[in-house]
């Protein structure tokens, strides 16, 4: 059954024709007039009430028509989650960086749920993962101390603001737990008084603007400037000195557990998480930043970009699998070459299938044309047969993971 999937405009997505949502919208529907003015940032596929998907044909929301046809769902699926599809798909094109934020775990969600509804809308937690469309930068995780340290060495106008405890207590850590000595200078720099932010970004900004190439860029000087042209004077603009700088390529995947601070900084991503809308945010956001919760909640854990990683499995010559360690979600990359039939590999629970490129032929019962941009709701425990009339076909399948 074909989705209607609904665009969220939100002012930090890619303009008109440059964003990706854009692109897939129009071609999947040609009647869809693309504003070259307006920012398309997110499409929402799923069951969300901020952005429910319609069946076309039926002229029905998908969450009505599964309450009558529990049948879609499948008896696992029920079993675990009720009568619902527990995950949202989304496709992202960013422009301007997200906030820094981090998720609740499921029990954290319920109580901030119970202690602020009008914030913490659901309490439900927000397991996400990111899988790069096209060259995607991201601030993931806490960097090894050892880097912070050698940033710190070269960044004054950094250290002359934080608290002379929290600097002295990553300075001299040599091992162990990285937990105390991160969550003190982290506390130190985002509590600060945004005025002195302001003012030590502003001297740094100067001093790195006239420093030769090889140390601006050994000193992220592109990355700080975007941060500084879209958010001025931001506390935010100081994260990547103390979070992993990623650089991620068409294909490669995050996964975003609780906990984990991140900030996706610019490109196009297929998103899928848990069914929520629950963010904590500290920076780099005009919205409300709960500082006290997101300090408290943080994995201050240090990882490599190695270990941000999140690398799917292959399952057949047409599939590979992402499978995060929750049974909210898992995704399904499919592809298939001119002149194959794929048939889908059956799963125990509904699929919202979105085609990224190429046009060619989808068939459960009935055969549906299908194109770059289309979306479609499978049934669990039933089969698709794509077969591409085009060089390739290319899919990304959102399942649950049970």
């Amino acid at each position: 059954m074909e989705l209607q999937c609904k665009v969220q405009n939100y002012d930090w997505g890619k303009l008109g024709h440059e964003s990706k949502v854009a692109k897939l919208l129009s071609s999947g529907d040609t009647n869809t007039q693309i504003d070259s003015s307006k920012p398309y940032a997110e499409l929402w596929m799923g069951t969300h009430p901020n952005g429910p998907s319609l069946i076309i044909e039926r002229n029905i929301l998908l969450s009505e028509y599964i309450k009558d046809n529990v049948d879609a769902i499948g008896p696992l699926v029920q079993k675990r989650f009720g009568v619902s599809v527990p995950f949202l798909l989304k496709v992202l094109s960013i422009k301007k960086a997200l906030s820094i934020q981090a998720h609740p775990n499921k029990e954290h969600a319920e109580q901030l749920h119970t202690l602020f509804p009008e914030m913490y809308k659901d309490p439900n937690h927000k397991p996400e993962l990111a899988i790069a469309l096209t060259p995607f930068e991201a601030l993931c995780g806490f960097r090894p101390i050892s880097e912070i340290k050698i940033f710190l060495s070269k960044l004054p106008e950094l250290t002359e603001i934080l608290s002379k405890d929290s600097l002295d207590g990553i300075l001299k850590y040599e091992e162990g737990d990285s937990t105390l000595v991160l969550k003190k200078v982290f506390d130190s720099l985002m509590s600060n008084d945004k005025t002195v932010v302001a003012k030590s970004l502003e001297k740094y900004i100067k001093r790195l603007s006239s420093a030769d190439e090889s140390i601006k860029s050994a000193l992220l000087f592109n990355t700080l400037q975007k941060l500084y042209s879209e958010f001025p004077g931001d506390v935010g603009c100081y994260a990547p000195y103390f979070m992993n700088l990623m650089y991620l390529r068409p294909g490669q995947a995050i996964f975003l557990k609780p906990n984990l601070p991140h900030a996706y900084l610019s490109g196009d991503c297929v998103e899928c998480m848990a069914c929520s809308d629950n963010v904590v945010r500290a920076g780099l956001t005009p919205k409300h930043i709960d500082l006290p919760t997101l300090i408290n909640m943080l994995d201050y854990t240090s990882y490599t970009p190695e270990q941000m990683l999140f690398n799917p499995m292959m399952e057949d010559e047409n599939s590979c699998i992402w499978r995060p360690p929750v049974p909210d979600f898992a995704v399904v990359k499919i592809k298939v070459l001119n002149g194959d039939s794929y048939n889908t590999i059956i799963r125990p629970s509904p699929s919202i299938i979105i085609f990224i490129s190429g046009e060619g032929e989808a068939c459960d019962t009935e055969p549906v044309r299908v194109r770059s941009g289309t979306v479609l709701f499978l049934k669990a425990s039933r089969q698709l047969t794509i077969t591409p009339a085009t060089e390739h076909l290319e899919a990304y399948q959102a399942i649950c993971n049970v």
